[in-house]
């Protein structure tokens, strides 16, 4: 059925077609235009590939227990507060 389907003078057909539709003028900047496209898809679905490569081969770590309050923190909550300066309270001391 498809035995001879793209003989050479249908592809001349083809750019004659396309050079009448677009202008000789459009064509260089539809071609850049098609083959930046190209270029970020390729890399989009690169980094598609490789995030989901890396996420298969890094386990998930789980959380390790440990003390909920900083080591140099105070123990006394009224030690802790101190006095406001007078940038803070906006009031003249």
């Amino acid at each position: 059925m498809f035995r001879n389907a793209l003989e050479p003078w249908h592809l001349l057909i083809l750019v004659a077609v396309v050079i009448m539709i677009f202008g000789s003028k459009k064509l260089p900047d539809t071609a850049r235009a098609l083959g930046k496209s190209l270029r970020i898809l390729k890399s989009e679905t690169k980094a598609m590939k490789d995030d989901d490569a890396s996420d298969e081969a890094r386990p998930e770590p789980e959380p390790v227990p440990g003390p909920r309050t900083a080591p140099d923190a105070p123990t006394d909550a009224a030690t802790a507060r101190t006095k406001p300066t007078h940038g803070t309270t906006g009031h003249p001391d």
